[in-house]
Formats: C-alpha cells, structure tokens, sequence
C-alpha cells in the first residue's frame, strides 16, 4: 500500500495547476517528463487497484494482451501532435490526459507486463523503438510547425529526445540480446 501512496502523492503534485503549467510550457518537458511521470503514478497506484478489484484484473487482462493493448493505444494518442496541441487548448483534452495516462495506461502496464512472455515485452520495446525513431524523423525534419503551442526549436529538442530514447531502447534490446538476465538473478 506504501507504494500507492506514493503513486497517489506524484499524481496529486503533477495534477497541482502551477507544476501542470510549468511541465506544459516546454515542449519536452510535457512529452518526455510529464507524461511518462503521469503513467509512473498509475504504475505505483496500480496495487491499490489490483487489490480491490482483483476478479475484475483476472477476468478481464488474463493474459496481459488487453491490458498492453490499451497501454500502446493510450501511448500513441498522445504522442500525436494534435493530441498535444488540444491539451493545452482544450479543458477537456487536458482533464482526459490526467485521467488516461495514469489510470488506464499506468495500471494496465503494471497488470500487463508481468503476464506477457518475453518475446510479448521485446515486440512492445521494439515497436516503441520504431515509432520513437518515425516520431524523431517527423519533429525534426518536418518542413512545416506541428504543434502551433510550441516553437520550432521545441519541436526540433523533441525529436532529438524521441531519436535519443529509441537508441536507448536499441542498446537495451541489444543487452537483453547478448546478456542472459537470468545469471545475475
């Protein structure tokens, strides 16, 4: 339960209107702290919920397809331009955006990823490292502003932390590749 408190205190300080500005007004910061921030909070609330409501975890994410499926399309709705743009212009865009990331995104990862098998983690790591680097690709050599809230050079920064990020997760692909975890358990 200690866990969830916590998952609840950092959900509670990045939905507070003074931190939630201040995370928005840089586009990086919004796409690769704030939200990823918010589905860490839904991670660390995910016991509470599992916990009070464990026959509707069982029955509905058996196999953690389900639940990993929601968590992808959560992900890809809100690395879309537009998406970002409505969030900071939209009351009710923002308000889904709190809702969505954490509740159904955080606690679907946490009860999804334990049931996966290994290659259903690599395939979601490796999807996530194709649209990093297509996401990267199109912030930084687009021709034209995606994102009418933010400048262009924000736009560039971001897609140098999508390229970055996807070389992170190709370097960790690589050592789950060549490094057998299991020895060093």
């Amino acid at each position: 339960m200690n866990q969830s408190f916590y998952g609840f205190l950092l959900f509670i300080f990045l939905v507070v209107p003074p931190v939630a500005n201040f995370m928005e007004t840089v586009m990086v910061i919004h796409m690769h702290m704030q939200m990823p921030m918010l589905v860490i909070a839904g991670f660390l609330m995910a016991c509470f919920f599992k916990n009070r409501f464990p026959g509707f975890f069982e029955k509905w994410n058996s196999n953690g397809v389900p639940g990993i499926l929601l968590f992808v399309i959560i992900m890809v709705y809100w690395m879309l331009p537009r998406t970002m743009d409505e969030a900071l212009t939209t009351q009710s865009v923002e308000v889904f955006k709190f809702i969505s990331l954490p509740f159904l995104a955080g606690v679907s990862l946490r009860d999804s990823w334990k049931k996966l098998s290994s290659f259903g983690k690599n395939s979601i790591i490796i999807s996530f490292t194709i649209m990093f680097l297509g996401l990267g690709w199109l912030y930084i050599w687009s021709p034209v502003q995606l994102c009418n809230n933010y400048l262009v050079i924000q736009q560039v920064t971001l897609g140098w932390a999508f390229l970055t990020t996807a070389i992170g997760l190709v370097v960790y692909l690589g050592y789950n590749f060549f490094i057998d975890p299991s020895a060093y358990e």
